[in-house]
């Protein structure tokens, strides 16, 4: 499977973003879907993960309350709503698509396919 990430864009503090991800080449329901980004001078880390049939969310702590993960299956996309965004949120935001077992969902190695990124860029 193919992935295509886009939304990404300059927000100010507070504002919000949706990331969306294109599946191209393959059915994306058999896969477990996240996001990961990678922050300037940092090492890319998990962001929010969803079951195959988006019965199951998980994010983590600092975004929690803020992002919202969903996925259409129908349409082959998952999305990412960024709420209340902060600066520390600037970062190139990645989608990816895994067959891993939900408990290793937010280790990057388990990843079989990735989007190209999306810069997200967060002004104070």
């Amino acid at each position: 499977v193919q992935l295509q990430a886009s939304g990404g864009g300059l927000a100010q503090a507070g504002g919000s973003l949706r990331l969306s991800c294109a599946a191209s080449g393959g059915t994306l329901s058999t896969y477990n879907m996240g996001w990961f980004r990678q922050g300037p001078g940092k090492e890319r880390e998990f962001v929010a993960a969803i079951s195959r049939n988006g019965g199951t969310t998980k994010y983590t702590d600092s975004v929690k309350g803020r992002f919202t993960i969903s996925r259409n299956n129908a349409k082959n996309t998952a999305d990412l709503q960024m709420n209340n965004l902060k600066p520390e949120d600037t970062a190139v935001y990645y989608c990816a698509a895994t067959t891993t077992i939900w408990g290793r969902l937010t280790e990057e190695a388990y990843y079989k396919a990735w989007g190209q990124g999306t810069q997200v860029t967060v002004s104070s």
